[in-house]
Parts: C-alpha cells; structure tokens; sequence
C-alpha cells in the first residue's frame, strides 16, 4: 500500500499512515501551519511575532513555532478519531483526552510557557468536525456548525481546576473560547473570514488582507486574554485601537499603518496581549485553506511584500 508521510519533524519516530488517513493529516497540517503564519504576521499590536515577543516575557516566535509543531500529532490523532463520527459524548471526550495531552506536550516544548493553549481547543474542535464533514463542497459554515455540535457535549472527565476563563468569566460576564465554540465561532465564520477575503479581492496584499482579519476580530471580541491581563481597560483599549485602525482604510494605508503602531505601543504599556484573537485568526486561516481545498496555508511574507500600495 502506498503511503503518505506526516510534515512534524518533531516526531519521536518514522510515521507513514495509509493512504485512507491522508486526509487527516493534510487537516492536522493545515491547522499546524495556520498557528505559524498567525505567529509570524508582522506586525502584530501586542503579540508575539517577527519584531519580538510583543507584551509577553515567556515567548517567542521560535517558541511559538516549536509549540506548532509539537501539538500537530495530537490534532492529526483528533482527525483521525473524529472521521465520519457523529458528534457525541463519548467522540467529546476522546477530543478532550487528546486535547489534554497536546497541553502537556505544548508545555514540554514551551519548557512551561502557555502558547497555544486556547488553539488547541479551538483548533481541535475545527480538525474534528472537518474531519467528520467529508464531502468536497463542505463549507466553512458547516464545519463551524458540526464543531458547535461537538462543544456542546460535556466533558464529564475535565480536572475542576479553576482557570484563567473561568475567572474572567466570573468577573466580566464573558464566556471566551469555549463561549466562541458554543456559538459556531461567529468571530471566524460572520468576521474573520468575510474581512479576509473582502481584502483580497479589493487587491490587499496576503499580509494586509490578515492584519486587517486580526484587527477586525479584535474590534468585536471580547478577548479574555486582555481582560484577564488588564480588565476593561485593555479591551477597551484594544477595541478603540482596532476600530481607529479600520476606520481610516486598514494596515495597508500609510494613516492606517501609524494608527497601528499606536496601538501596538498602547499594548506594550498596558503589558497586554490579544491572544484570543491571534486564535481566532489562526481558525480562519485553516477554515480558508479548507473551505479552498488547499494543500496548505500560504506561508507569511510580512517584510517581504511591498506593502504601500496594498490598497
């Protein structure tokens, strides 16, 4: 039987899955690739990316990609248990079992630092119900749909640990990432994804077209990464930021791309990162490249494309 081999370098040995898996992998890739074209968009307000670590001290663009690729097997390992399954209970848990081992080895790649671990669900829930939505013309809608259906069983085996979401919601009222699943994740399906591909076809560059993306969630997101970090403030600050950004024509206008550099400082004092978004950002460009049939996600080329004509 011939054979197609997994993208991870980072495997601990040699993995060649039947033809008949392929797809899973090319999902687990895609999402692998996703979380390092959003890490290296540059330039980012408050995140980490090729200037630096924005508002973090624990991370960096090597770390974020070393993180990418070391929680790729488990996503390929949620494609592969989730493929032509129904969403239930039992698939919920065997997600979130797998989801708890891609933490570990996150953190062991991290040495401890937390990079990826609202992508991991997100992205795990995305892979999943990809996987289950075979048909040729699946749209991302749907995709983002089956995945809501999944979030909704719960997890009867989930440590009752009290995290940083359950804190930020007790304060603020707002519900996060698993509220974003629950709702069929409208931040990639009603924003994310019609800002990227307006942008596009306007003629923006790839890397405007994605900043624009980011600063359009981050405007409408309640982004419990910043609220948890520096409360109301650094959301609002944050969504004022963004909307500047818009309203004088995005990232690709030389108003826009001055706006964005106050911003970026506004969040480097404020000692806040948009982590949330960057996510969110990351599940719209998997769902684009799976919606689009691609074989894998257009690499970054910030600094390397002649932005100031982008619009």
């Amino acid at each position: 039987m011939r054979t197609a081999h997994s993208s991870n370098p980072m495997g601990s040995a040699p993995w060649c899955p039947s033809l008949d898996q392929a797809a899973g992998v090319r999902l687990a890739y895609l999402a692998c690739q996703s979380l390092i074209a959003e890490a290296e968009l540059t330039p980012k307000p408050g995140l980490v990316d090729r200037r630096g670590a924005g508002a973090h001290t624990d991370l960096s663009l090597s770390i974020m990609k070393l993180s990418a690729l070391a929680i790729e097997p488990y996503f390929r390992e949620m494609a592969f248990v989730s493929e032509g399954i129904r969403p239930s209970q039992a698939l919920r848990e065997r997600l979130a079992l797998i989801g708890r081992e891609a933490e570990r080895a996150m953190f062991k790649a991290t040495k401890g630092s937390n990079s990826h671990k609202g992508a991991i669900w997100i992205l795990g829930l995305l892979v999943s119900a990809a996987a289950f939505e075979v048909s040729d013309e699946v749209e991302a809608s749907q995709i983002a749909a089956t995945a809501k259906e999944i979030a909704s069983f719960p997890d009867r085996a989930t440590p009752r640990l009290v995290s940083h979401g359950d804190i930020v919601t007790k304060k603020h009222g707002v519900t996060g990432a698993r509220g974003e699943a629950l709702r069929g994740f409208p931040h990639v399906v009603a924003v994310g994804l019609p800002t990227l591909r307006a942008r596009r076809a306007r003629g923006a560059t790839e890397s405007v077209a994605r900043l624009d993306t980011l600063l359009s969630i981050m405007s409408r997101l309640d982004d419990t990464c910043l609220l948890y970090r520096g409360g109301e403030k650094a959301l609002a600050a944050t969504k004022e930021g963004a909307v500047a950004v818009e309203e004088v024509g995005g990232s690709g206008t030389a108003i826009g791309r001055q706006k964005l550099a106050q911003l970026d400082r506004r969040l480097l004092e404020l000692g806040v990162s948009p982590g949330g978004s960057g996510d969110l950002l990351a599940a719209t460009l998997f769902l684009d490249a799976v919606e689009q049939k691609q074989d894998e996600v257009q690499a970054d080329q910030s600094g390397l494309e002649n932005q100031s004509g982008a619009d």
